[in-house]
């Protein structure tokens, strides 16, 4: 059925204290910019709820839209209904036939705000079950666990009937844990890392390094389709397109075949923490598992992250592939993720990659190329893209596509 609006109850965020307010706030904003290409409607965020008034837009497309929102427990859509019993009954019988099997018990729950009503709490809950008993057959009523609860909230300004429970993502708002970058590549993992990092409230901007001609249009439409999928969590993310080709090229040329991969990662690590810096960000956050590659060792990692006293998070470092890939088929994002295109992490890798390099050999081999010029140029040649919900940027290479699926 259509509902007329949608109660959202507040999750962790309601144990917030004297910040409640701020991240109630965030979540309304994050609520706005997930559902902002449907045009009608009202976002009310109040201290104990959140309410979306529907003004007409499909209730079901905006409850998928919400089921994905950080800092939303659960959310109950609802019918407002005028203040007549008749209407009353008409609506709430249509809520428990649209549930009904065989079998199945019910329950009312009525919360009376308008103490005018003509009716008490009791004969409004005689009222409404009667009208269900009476008109559906073999249904009874059951006050403990009952398979339906229709909730009937007799307000100021109308009744609202909701009958609905539904889970919500749990979590904090994002923008509510602070601001970070992310190493965003084309593959399974840092899209895992970013849900993760979203779910804790912190807001990221995805840092991606391409390498044309080595890397296709349609690897950097594939990653922006990526950070697409991940702003249904929280709203709109800003993507930071880093050109790397001159770098990777002059690392090729110049540096030892073992460490052409640790000094190609120091390089992107210090180009992120130089835009994290510029961004006012407070770390990075990128899709590292310890020792699933040779760059994932704890001796490679500390080779690469020398080039920064950032913070450096990693929130798959304990997780096996299995239950990395476990998480990105739940979010939507693996197959995209298999699709083969190779992004500028693959396209250099060398033939046998040191696991356990040299910090003091790698810095001498950071010195073989020009640090300074190459991290300038690729940093004044930047793009920002700003990624709403809904965008796609794989229409275009829809005939490409294709051949792969």
């Amino acid at each position: 059925m259509q509902y007329t609006e949608i109660m959202v109850r507040y999750g962790e965020l309601s144990t917030k204290g004297k910040n409640r307010k701020d991240f109630i706030k965030q979540l309304g904003k994050n609520v706005k910019r997930v559902l902002h290409n449907f045009d009608h409607l009202k976002i009310n965020a109040r201290r104990d709820r959140l309410h979306v008034t529907l003004n007409g837009e499909n209730s079901d497309k905006v409850i998928d839209r919400l089921k994905d929102v950080f800092g939303i427990e659960t959310f109950s859509p609802a019918m407002k209904v005028e203040k007549d019993i008749d209407a009353v009954k008409k609506v709430a019988l249509e809520m428990v036939k649209d549930q009904y099997k065989p079998g199945m018990t019910f329950k009312i729950d009525t919360r009376r705000q308008d103490k005018n009503f003509p009716l008490d709490t009791h004969e409004i809950n005689e009222a409404l079950g009667s009208a269900i008993v009476d008109n559906i057959d073999g249904i009874k009523a059951k006050m403990n666990k009952p398979d339906i609860t229709i909730r009937a909230e007799f307000r100021m300004n109308g009744v609202f009937l909701s009958s609905l429970t539904i889970l919500g993502s749990g979590g904090l708002p994002v923008g509510t844990g602070g601001r970070a970058t992310m190493m965003l590549s084309g593959g399974i993992d840092s899209p895992v890392a970013s849900y993760l990092g979203m779910k804790r409230g912190v807001k990221l901007d995805m840092v991606h390094f391409y390498s044309p001609p080595y890397t296709s249009e349609q690897a950097l439409a594939k990653a922006k389709q990526l950070t697409e999928k991940l702003t249904r969590f929280g709203g709109n993310i800003q993507f930071l397109q880093v050109p790397f080709t001159e770098i990777q090229e002059e690392i090729k040329e110049k540096v030892p075949e073992g460490y052409l991969m640790t000094v190609q990662r120091r390089m992107m690590l210090r180009l992120t923490a130089a835009l994290t810096i510029s961004r006012h960000c407070k770390g990075i956050f990128t899709g590292e598992s310890l020792g699933q590659v040779a760059s994932q060792t704890l001796e490679s990692m500390m080779a690469i992250n020398d080039v920064t006293n950032m913070p450096v998070l990693r929130p798959l470092t304990s997780l096996d592939k299995t239950e990395i890939i476990r998480i990105a088929e739940n979010i939507d994002t693996y197959e995209l993720s298999i699709m083969p295109f190779e992004d500028c992490c693959t396209v250099f890798t060398p033939p046998a990659p040191r696991t356990k390099p040299n910090l003091y050999r790698t810095r001498e081999c950071e010195n073989m190329i020009d640090v300074k010029g190459l991290m300038e140029r690729a940093l004044d040649n930047v793009k920002i893209v700003d990624i709403k919900p809904g965008e796609e940027f794989l229409n275009a290479n829809e005939d490409v596509f294709s051949e792969l699926l």
